[in-house]
């Protein structure tokens, strides 16, 4: 089949069902029979889901494959507000568990055909009476296109219990809906060659389910005094960085602020001393003049004047917050206000703050060799005390508190 179908024909398949979540936007969805995990391999790209589930009766299989779904080093390292969370269990399709209730969305790719015609009855009936999702793909061999397939007799695969016709498919899927309150249409993907679409169908038919009453209808049937039963076996649990969980917002945050405020405080050094031709630092307009004219509102504030002491032979720029909040979209973003920017620096062990909280404290060595010669004859005197004055407008320079 490989040569008859560009793409390849279970990638059509996948494709099939990323184009429904693209669409339909599902926030919970389950792939029954998940075997090697390349379906979900794929969904987890799409963010609107925030619970992906598989499930399948190979517990080996699944555990050979399932650390590639673990989170990449994109994800740690800038990762959003969108929620993730996977789960995989091991366990029987025809058995109930509690876990597995009221998604949006259940897919069961070329699964259906591998189960006795027993079994298929209790398929149905956990699929569609006890799990009660919104929607429901189904995928499985039509056997009306085995003629076309070249040197295939029998089933498609040794372990396919049986395969059915556009007929017996639909026979299925319509009793399903009337005992459960489904409607369902019919679709596929393969087509067959040319002129003979019609005659055969689709290599793999699908039917795609909605529940009528959507959501609605599930949570009437969820709300039954039925005990919870957990019969599938956790074999994995991963939840993906978010920035709605307070500790990565808070990594992500206080590495914002340090690099911001370094920045900025590189900016402040370079308009106090010049560029290395004597020439002053060209700035950005607009945003400039605002963070000099609103750290001199600052420093006449709190400070009365500008102040530049030495504290242990090591001196600090302080960057406000409310520089850091106005002038850095990323920062502002995250913090959401300037209370809750100071709220979430509190207490960091990597952000020093200046004693009222007010501003952010950023390690600073003068680069002036004048400088460094007399704070080097002042370590050799012994005298810890010394301080100067510094006139620049833009931040003050402060000792440790």
């Amino acid at each position: 089949m490989a040569a008859m179908f560009s793409p390849a024909l279970h990638r059509q398949r996948h494709q099939f069902v990323i184009d429904f979540v693209k669409q339909h936007k599902p926030k919970k969805v389950v792939d029954l029979g998940c075997s090697e995990c390349s379906l979900l391999k794929k969904l987890r790209f799409h963010r609107e889901i925030e619970l992906l589930v598989g499930l399948d009766v190979n517990g080996a299989k699944v555990k050979k494959h399932m650390y590639g779904l673990a989170p990449i080093s994109t994800d740690y390292l800038q990762p959003t507000y969108d929620q993730l969370c996977i789960e995989l269990y091991q366990g029987s399709v025809t058995q109930e568990d509690a876990r597995l209730r009221g998604f949006d969305l259940v897919t069961a790719i070329e699964l259906i055909e591998h189960l006795t015609l027993a079994d298929v009855g209790l398929f149905s009936a956990v699929l569609f009476g006890y799990m009660t999702p919104v929607a429901v793909i189904v995928s499985t061999p039509n056997s009306e296109f085995n003629p076309l397939l070249p040197g295939l007799r029998g089933f498609r695969h040794s372990d396919h219990k049986f395969e059915w016709t556009r007929a017996e498919f639909r026979s299925w899927a319509l009793k399903v809906c009337l005992d459960y309150g489904y409607e369902v249409a019919f679709t596929g993907v393969g087509q067959a060659p040319q002129g003979q679409q019609e005659s055969v169908g689709f290599c793999s038919q699908i039917g795609v389910f909605h529940r009528i009453g959507g959501r609605n209808g599930c949570n009437m049937l969820l709300d039954d005094d039925a005990d919870d039963v957990f019969s599938y076996t956790l074999l994995y649990s991963i939840k993906y960085p978010s920035l709605r969980d307070n500790n990565t917002l808070r990594r992500v945050l206080v590495s914002e602020v340090l690099y911001s405020a370094e920045k900025l405080k590189d900016r402040w050094l370079e308009e106090k001393t010049g560029n290395r031709d004597g020439t002053q630092c060209q700035t950005e307009e607009g945003r400039d003049e605002f963070l000099s004219e609103l750290c001199m509102e600052m420093e006449e504030q709190q400070t009365g004047g500008l102040i530049s002491n030495i504290f242990n032979w090591k001196q600090y720029v302080s960057v406000p917050l409310a520089v850091l909040w106005s002038c850095c979209p990323k920062v502002c973003a995250l913090s959401g206000s300037l209370s809750n920017l100071r709220h979430l620096l509190m207490g960091n062990p990597e952000v020093k703050l200046s004693q009222d909280g007010s501003a952010v404290l950023v390690a600073h060595q003068e680069q002036d060799q004048e400088e460094e010669d007399v704070d080097n004859d002042l370590e050799d005197s012994g005298y810890a005390g010394a301080s100067h004055y510094s006139h620049s407008a833009d931040f003050v320079v402060t000792k440790a508190r």
